[in-house]
């Protein structure tokens, strides 16, 4: 009698395991699920404001055209991003497109003056700050996910159940680069 007591506490000791890191890789599925929601929210008004962007600096930048049709060819090929490596690659793109379209507005004094477009830099910027804070929080979460995920016994039940690894959001090795100062 003692033996099959045993037997049955260790039956539901592995049920209650199974069950909690269950419920844990659930836990860490939808936190990688709402971060990688929050991030899109950034990345969706960082793309909203690139038409008022273009279309400010239009007027002043004739000669520019090609740096314009680099941000506005970018911003759809983000939006149009499947996977978050797409999303990823598009988004490193995008920031260096937008980087050289402040770069060379500071040709312009007359547009470095304008006041909407003082706004619009401004706007970007700290949407390119929520971005950098929603980018480092869906790593963080794609990180616990997949450490859960490959690690025992919580990698039995993942494999169990048909949970995959997360894809980190990574920047370019070009968007890595620190840039180079220089003084005349």
């Amino acid at each position: 009698m003692i033996p099959w007591a045993v037997v049955g506490a260790i039956v539901v000791m592995l049920g209650l395991l199974g069950i909690a890191v269950y419920n844990r890789l659930v836990r860490a599925k939808n936190l990688v699920e709402e971060a990688w929601s929050g991030m899109d929210v950034q990345m969706k008004r960082r793309t909203d404001l690139i038409p008022n962007l273009v279309e400010t600096v239009k007027g002043y930048m004739h000669h520019e055209r090609g740096v314009l049709e680099q941000v506005t060819t970018l911003r759809a090929r983000s939006l149009a991003a499947a996977t978050v490596e797409e999303r990823a690659a598009a988004e490193g793109a995008m920031s260096r497109a937008l980087g050289n379209l402040f770069a060379v507005a500071e040709n312009y004094p007359d547009l470095k003056a304008n006041q909407n477009f003082l706004e619009l830099q401004k706007a970007l910027s700290d949407i390119e700050e929520q971005l950098q804070l929603a980018r480092r929080y869906y790593n963080g979460t794609v990180r616990d996910l997949n450490i859960l995920i490959e690690s025992f016994p919580s990698n039995l039940f993942a494999s169990f159940f048909g949970f995959r690894k997360a894809a980190f959001f990574q920047i370019d090795e070009a968007d890595r680069a620190v840039p180079k100062v220089g003084f005349a």
